[in-house]
Protein backbone atom coordinates (compact mmCIF):
# COMPACT_ATOMS: atom_id res chain seq x y z
CA UNK A 1 0.00 0.00 0.00
CA UNK A 2 1.33 3.41 -1.02
CA UNK A 3 -0.24 6.49 0.57
CA UNK A 4 0.41 10.12 -0.43
CA UNK A 5 -0.41 12.62 2.33
CA UNK A 6 -0.64 16.32 1.38
CA UNK A 7 0.29 19.23 3.65
CA UNK A 8 2.01 17.21 6.35
CA UNK A 9 4.18 20.28 7.01
CA UNK A 10 2.73 23.77 7.30
CA UNK A 11 4.16 26.70 5.33
CA UNK A 12 5.70 28.02 8.56
CA UNK A 13 7.35 24.65 9.29
CA UNK A 14 8.70 24.45 5.75
CA UNK A 15 10.16 27.92 6.10
CA UNK A 16 11.82 27.03 9.41
CA UNK A 17 13.25 23.82 7.91
CA UNK A 18 14.65 25.59 4.87
CA UNK A 19 16.26 28.28 7.03
CA UNK A 20 17.87 25.60 9.19
CA UNK A 21 19.09 23.61 6.19
CA UNK A 22 20.97 26.63 4.82
CA UNK A 23 23.38 26.55 7.75
CA UNK A 24 23.36 22.83 8.47
CA UNK A 25 26.45 20.61 8.26
CA UNK A 26 26.17 17.83 5.68
CA UNK A 27 28.07 14.54 5.51
CA UNK A 28 28.30 11.70 3.00
CA UNK A 29 24.93 9.91 2.95
CA UNK A 30 26.61 6.56 2.36
CA UNK A 31 27.65 6.59 6.02
CA UNK A 32 24.19 5.36 7.05
CA UNK A 33 23.70 2.81 4.25
CA UNK A 34 24.22 -0.93 4.43
CA UNK A 35 27.25 -2.49 2.76
CA UNK A 36 25.51 -3.08 -0.59
CA UNK A 37 23.33 0.07 -0.66
CA UNK A 38 26.47 2.09 0.06
CA UNK A 39 27.60 1.31 -3.48
CA UNK A 40 24.62 3.13 -5.03
CA UNK A 41 23.88 5.86 -2.46
CA UNK A 42 25.23 9.17 -3.73
CA UNK A 43 23.78 11.98 -1.63
CA UNK A 44 24.43 14.15 1.41
CA UNK A 45 22.79 14.08 4.86
CA UNK A 46 22.53 16.53 7.72
CA UNK A 47 25.02 15.50 10.37
CA UNK A 48 23.35 13.90 13.39
CA UNK A 49 24.18 15.13 16.90
CA UNK A 50 24.19 18.77 15.81
CA UNK A 51 21.94 21.60 16.95
CA UNK A 52 20.51 21.98 13.45
CA UNK A 53 19.63 18.30 13.26
CA UNK A 54 17.81 18.39 16.61
CA UNK A 55 15.66 21.32 15.48
CA UNK A 56 14.88 19.69 12.13
CA UNK A 57 13.98 16.33 13.67
CA UNK A 58 11.66 17.97 16.19
CA UNK A 59 9.69 19.72 13.44
CA UNK A 60 9.28 16.64 11.24
CA UNK A 61 8.55 14.21 14.09
CA UNK A 62 5.87 16.54 15.45
CA UNK A 63 4.30 16.84 11.99
CA UNK A 64 4.29 13.06 11.54
CA UNK A 65 2.49 12.53 14.86
CA UNK A 66 -0.01 15.26 13.95
CA UNK A 67 -0.91 13.79 10.56
CA UNK A 68 -4.12 11.78 10.96
CA UNK A 69 -3.64 10.21 7.53
CA UNK A 70 -0.12 8.96 8.27
CA UNK A 71 -1.15 7.69 11.69
CA UNK A 72 -4.08 5.77 10.16
CA UNK A 73 -1.95 4.34 7.37
CA UNK A 74 1.05 3.27 9.45
CA UNK A 75 -0.35 2.54 12.95
CA UNK A 76 3.09 3.29 14.41
CA UNK A 77 4.59 1.44 17.34
CA UNK A 78 8.08 2.94 16.95
CA UNK A 79 10.04 5.12 14.55
CA UNK A 80 13.65 5.67 13.62
CA UNK A 81 15.47 8.96 13.72
CA UNK A 82 14.66 11.25 10.81
CA UNK A 83 17.30 11.56 8.08
CA UNK A 84 17.56 14.77 6.07
CA UNK A 85 18.92 14.24 2.56
CA UNK A 86 20.25 16.59 -0.09
CA UNK A 87 20.72 15.60 -3.71
CA UNK A 88 22.76 18.04 -5.80
CA UNK A 89 23.20 17.78 -9.57
CA UNK A 90 24.41 14.30 -10.52
CA UNK A 91 23.46 12.73 -7.18
CA UNK A 92 21.21 9.69 -7.03
CA UNK A 93 20.31 6.64 -4.94
CA UNK A 94 20.28 3.49 -7.02
CA UNK A 95 17.92 0.52 -6.62
CA UNK A 96 17.92 -0.85 -3.08
CA UNK A 97 15.78 -2.34 -0.31
CA UNK A 98 15.91 -0.67 3.09
CA UNK A 99 17.56 -2.46 6.00
CA UNK A 100 14.95 -4.64 7.74
CA UNK A 101 16.05 -3.59 11.24
CA UNK A 102 17.53 -0.20 12.08
CA UNK A 103 19.13 1.13 15.26
CA UNK A 104 21.19 -0.58 17.91
CA UNK A 105 20.56 -2.79 20.93
CA UNK A 106 17.76 -1.27 22.98
CA UNK A 107 16.66 1.03 20.16
CA UNK A 108 16.11 -1.41 17.27
CA UNK A 109 13.19 -0.65 14.96
CA UNK A 110 11.78 -3.05 12.36
CA UNK A 111 11.36 -1.03 9.17
CA UNK A 112 7.87 -1.92 7.96
CA UNK A 113 7.12 1.41 6.26
CA UNK A 114 9.31 4.15 4.81
CA UNK A 115 8.10 7.74 4.73
CA UNK A 116 9.62 10.44 2.55
CA UNK A 117 8.65 14.04 3.28
CA UNK A 118 9.41 16.29 0.32
CA UNK A 119 11.02 19.59 1.35
CA UNK A 120 11.78 21.18 -2.04
CA UNK A 121 9.32 22.76 -4.45
CA UNK A 122 9.27 20.32 -7.40
CA UNK A 123 9.66 23.26 -9.80
CA UNK A 124 13.10 24.05 -8.34
CA UNK A 125 14.81 20.82 -9.44
CA UNK A 126 14.74 18.33 -12.31
CA UNK A 127 14.98 14.59 -11.82
CA UNK A 128 15.05 13.31 -8.26
CA UNK A 129 11.87 11.25 -8.52
CA UNK A 130 11.28 8.61 -5.86
CA UNK A 131 10.59 5.46 -7.89
CA UNK A 132 8.96 2.52 -6.10
CA UNK A 133 8.58 -0.96 -7.58
CA UNK A 134 4.96 -1.90 -6.91
CA UNK A 135 4.43 -5.53 -7.88
CA UNK A 136 6.75 -5.28 -10.87
CA UNK A 137 5.54 -1.86 -12.03
CA UNK A 138 7.70 1.19 -11.32
CA UNK A 139 5.80 4.22 -10.00
CA UNK A 140 7.52 7.61 -9.80
CA UNK A 141 6.66 10.26 -7.22
CA UNK A 142 7.67 13.91 -7.01
CA UNK A 143 5.31 15.56 -4.54
CA UNK A 144 4.74 19.15 -3.49
CA UNK A 145 6.91 20.53 -0.71
CA UNK A 146 5.45 19.55 2.65
CA UNK A 147 3.72 16.44 1.30
CA UNK A 148 4.73 12.90 2.25
CA UNK A 149 4.58 9.43 0.81
CA UNK A 150 4.41 6.24 2.88
CA UNK A 151 5.42 3.04 1.09
CA UNK A 152 6.53 -0.51 2.01
CA UNK A 153 10.15 -0.49 3.13
CA UNK A 154 10.61 -3.99 1.71
CA UNK A 155 10.02 -2.75 -1.84
CA UNK A 156 12.81 -2.13 -4.32
CA UNK A 157 13.05 1.63 -4.87
CA UNK A 158 15.44 4.35 -6.01
CA UNK A 159 15.85 8.10 -6.42
CA UNK A 160 16.54 9.13 -10.01
CA UNK A 161 19.52 11.41 -10.70
CA UNK A 162 19.03 15.13 -10.11
CA UNK A 163 19.87 17.02 -13.31
CA UNK A 164 19.15 20.59 -12.18
CA UNK A 165 18.75 22.31 -8.82
CA UNK A 166 18.80 20.52 -5.47
CA UNK A 167 16.36 18.05 -3.93
CA UNK A 168 15.86 18.07 -0.15
CA UNK A 169 13.80 15.46 1.68
CA UNK A 170 13.29 13.97 5.14
CA UNK A 171 13.03 10.20 5.57
CA UNK A 172 11.68 8.26 8.54
CA UNK A 173 10.99 4.54 9.01
CA UNK A 174 8.09 3.14 11.00
CA UNK A 175 7.61 -0.12 12.86
CA UNK A 176 3.88 -0.69 12.72
CA UNK A 177 1.68 -2.22 15.39
CA UNK A 178 0.48 -4.43 12.51
CA UNK A 179 3.42 -6.30 10.98
CA UNK A 180 1.47 -7.74 8.02
CA UNK A 181 1.01 -5.27 5.15
CA UNK A 182 -2.21 -6.93 3.95
CA UNK A 183 -3.80 -6.57 7.39
CA UNK A 184 -2.71 -2.91 7.56
CA UNK A 185 -4.41 -2.27 4.23
CA UNK A 186 -7.62 -3.94 5.41
CA UNK A 187 -7.64 -1.80 8.56
CA UNK A 188 -6.97 1.32 6.45
CA UNK A 189 -9.96 0.48 4.22
CA UNK A 190 -12.23 -0.18 7.20
CA UNK A 191 -11.15 3.03 8.94
CA UNK A 192 -11.92 5.05 5.83
CA UNK A 193 -15.24 3.26 5.37
CA UNK A 194 -16.44 3.98 8.91
CA UNK A 195 -15.49 7.66 8.55
CA UNK A 196 -17.44 7.92 5.28
CA UNK A 197 -20.46 6.21 6.85
CA UNK A 198 -20.29 8.55 9.86
CA UNK A 199 -20.16 11.62 7.59
CA UNK A 200 -23.33 10.44 5.78
CA UNK A 201 -25.34 8.84 8.59
CA UNK A 202 -23.81 9.82 11.90
CA UNK A 203 -23.57 7.12 14.55
CA UNK A 204 -25.87 4.66 12.80
CA UNK A 205 -26.19 0.91 13.22
CA UNK A 206 -24.07 0.44 10.10
CA UNK A 207 -21.36 2.71 11.47
CA UNK A 208 -21.37 0.82 14.78
CA UNK A 209 -21.01 -2.55 13.00
CA UNK A 210 -18.10 -1.40 10.84
CA UNK A 211 -16.48 0.42 13.77
CA UNK A 212 -16.77 -2.70 15.93
CA UNK A 213 -15.15 -4.87 13.26
CA UNK A 214 -12.33 -2.37 12.76
CA UNK A 215 -11.64 -2.11 16.49
CA UNK A 216 -11.73 -5.84 17.09
CA UNK A 217 -9.49 -6.68 14.14
CA UNK A 218 -6.99 -4.12 15.40
CA UNK A 219 -7.25 -5.64 18.87
CA UNK A 220 -6.74 -9.13 17.40
CA UNK A 221 -3.71 -8.25 15.27
CA UNK A 222 -1.90 -5.48 17.17
CA UNK A 223 1.57 -6.33 18.41
CA UNK A 224 2.11 -3.90 21.31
Amino acid sequence: MIICAPNVLTAEELGAIRNELRGASFVDGASTAGWSAREVKKNLQVAINTESYAKLQDIVSTAFLRSAMLQMATLPAATTQVLFNRYDVGMTYGPHVDAPVMGGVGSAVRSDIAITVFLSDPKTYDGGDLVVDANGMECGFKLDAGSAIAYPANSLHHVSPVTQGARYAAVIWVQSQIRDAGKRELLWDLDNAKRQIFSREGKSATFDAVSKSHANLLRMWADV
